[in-house]
């Protein structure tokens, strides 16, 4: 007896839904997205608008991750990325579209209930991400999206707020800093596939070596410039940006080390991650400070 068409398109449904999900970057989105939630708290914005704020954040995150592997899909079945579900044979591509359309849409209209800045901040924002995938991701302009994007992020939590302003400059520097860092970082292990595909956008340009270098000399400067620009008074502040700086000044020394040494891989993306990961706790702990 042949099965009910029903009942076999109820068995895809989860596939699709599983073959999207993967193609959103769920490591990169759920982290922006838990930033994103910190920095709200960490500044005090009341909890509905809080909700909205990480609702809106990750709507974002997933429309970004979604035109990325989408865009990317014709280059990525000629590199054999068969780690891209989006590359794959059969996979859903006029959905993967409309989720991103949809998610953006979602993401801008959840921002403009927190008001016209927070709206614009967060379109500033996702341009960023998805000039980046349609285009510039192969120029050498492609550090710029990242140093933009995130250097306006801050500004997201802030915005959110009941009387909403701007991040301060030390914020938007840290966030500069902080997405030039990943930028230059993140190609390290997939150097020779987007090389394959005709993807070159600074860091490529730049070389291995030099990228790392770009990546660890962000880190320093956006650890710096939070622990000079944050005005702490508590003595437990000051030590815990202080800490938090000097994990970030470390581990970028050890990683130039490393680099100048021997030509940069993973261990050297691994470092510029756990940088990351440091100066970002510097930035929500001292704008838990200042606010």
């Amino acid at each position: 007896m042949t099965p009910p068409v029903t009942g076999s398109s109820e068995r895809s449904r989860p596939n699709v839904v599983a073959t999207l999900w993967r193609s959103t970057h769920p490591g990169p989105t759920v982290v922006v997205t838990t930033i994103a939630l910190a920095l709200g708290l960490s500044v005090g914005v009341d909890l509905d608008r809080l909700v909205v704020l990480t609702v809106s954040v990750f709507f974002g995150q997933v429309s970004i991750g979604l035109s990325n592997d989408v865009i990317d899909a014709p280059r990525d079945r000629i590199a054999g990325r068969t780690d891209k579900p989006l590359a794959r044979e059969q996979a859903p591509i006029r959905v993967a579209w409309i989720s991103a359309i949809v998610a953006v849409v979602v993401a801008l209209a959840l921002s403009a209930l927190l008001g016209w800045g927070m709206a614009v901040a967060h379109a500033v924002f996702l341009a960023c991400g998805w000039a980046y995938n349609a285009v510039l991701k192969s120029t050498v302009w492609s550090a710029a999206c990242f140093a933009v994007g995130f250097g306006v992020f801050p500004s997201l939590a802030t915005l959110a707020l009941s009387h909403p302003h701007v991040a301060p400059l030390w914020a938007w520097i840290a966030g500069a800093a902080l997405g030039t860092a990943v930028h230059f970082s993140n190609v390290l292990p997939d150097l020779e596939d987007d090389e394959l595909t005709g993807v070159r956008g600074l860091p490529h340009r730049l070389g291995r070596r030099a990228s790392a270098v770009v990546a660890y000399v962000a880190l320093v400067v956006g650890a710096v410039v939070v622990r000079l620009g944050t005005d702490v008074d508590s003595t437990a502040g000051v030590i815990a940006t202080w800490v938090l700086t000097a994990g970030v000044l470390v581990l970028a020394a050890w990683g130039l080390v490393v680099s100048l040494i021997r030509e940069p891989r993973r261990l050297s993306f691994q470092l510029v991650m756990a940088g990351a990961l440091l100066l970002t706790a510097e930035v929500v702990v001292a704008s838990r400070l200042a606010a």
